[in-house]
């Protein structure tokens, strides 16, 4: 399987778990963290393989030889780093009255559901900037030969 073909199945799976992760649940919120720590172990491995791609164009972007296109999908994963990771330190803090009895960090489940949002947002983005990509992957559309 080539890099591409693992880049796009983990962006798919990233935007699966995401959605599944907005799913209500009653009393307990067992199954968002569990959807949403797998979503967050999707977007690790979509850092760690986009790792030598964003060192390259943040060196472009620093001597200000970036191309507009390669600018845009720069700046989408640039943000989409910083809202996941506010979301994933935000949702943590959120679960903690869960866990342990602390109180005053119910405004943390406000700004997780707000950033959560954002990242939804922002892999949709992503995927839609990669949309050959995918449609190639996936077969789409494919050609009737009758």
């Amino acid at each position: 399987m080539t890099t591409k073909a693992k880049k796009i199945i983990v962006d798919v799976c990233m935007l699966t778990f995401i959605i599944l992760s907005f799913i209500r649940w009653d009393g307990s919120p067992a199954f968002h963290i569990v959807v949403g720590t797998i979503c967050t172990l999707f977007f690790i491995l979509h850092i760690f393989l986009h790792r030598k791609w964003l060192a390259a164009q943040t060196k472009k972007f620093v001597a200000g030889k970036i191309s507009a296109k390669v600018l845009r999908l720069y700046i989408v994963d640039v943000l989409l780093l910083v809202i996941w990771t506010i979301s994933i330190v935000t949702g943590v803090l959120a679960t903690a009255p869960y866990v342990i009895e602390v109180e005053g960090l119910a405004w943390m489940g406000r700004v997780h559901g707000i950033t959560a949002r954002l990242a939804l947002v922002l892999v949709v983005v992503h995927l839609l900037q990669h949309i050959k990509q995918v449609r190639s992957y996936f077969g789409w559309p494919r050609k009737n030969k009758g």
